[in-house]
């Protein structure tokens, strides 16, 4: 009848190893997008700020000759 002989420091190692990979494979599912899905969110920014910029109005045209002005005569 001899029990089991558990070396400490190596249980110690083992038990922190198995707590930094859950961790990480946490860390994956919250942030971890793959290159790809990276650079196509970067090409649709991009397109979509282009698009925004070319539909903004001039400085030149915030004086529109088309507004009515109010005349008293």
């Amino acid at each position: 009848m001899s029990a089991e002989i558990v070396n400490l420091r190596q249980a110690r190692k083992r038990k922190a190893r198995s707590q930094r990979e859950a961790k990480a494979e946490d860390n994956r599912v919250k942030f971890g997008r793959t290159k790809a899905e990276k650079q196509a969110s970067k090409r649709e920014r991009t397109v979509l700020e282009k698009t925004v910029d070319g539909h903004k109005l001039s400085a030149s045209s915030d004086e529109t000759p088309d507004t009515p002005t109010s005349s008293s005569d």
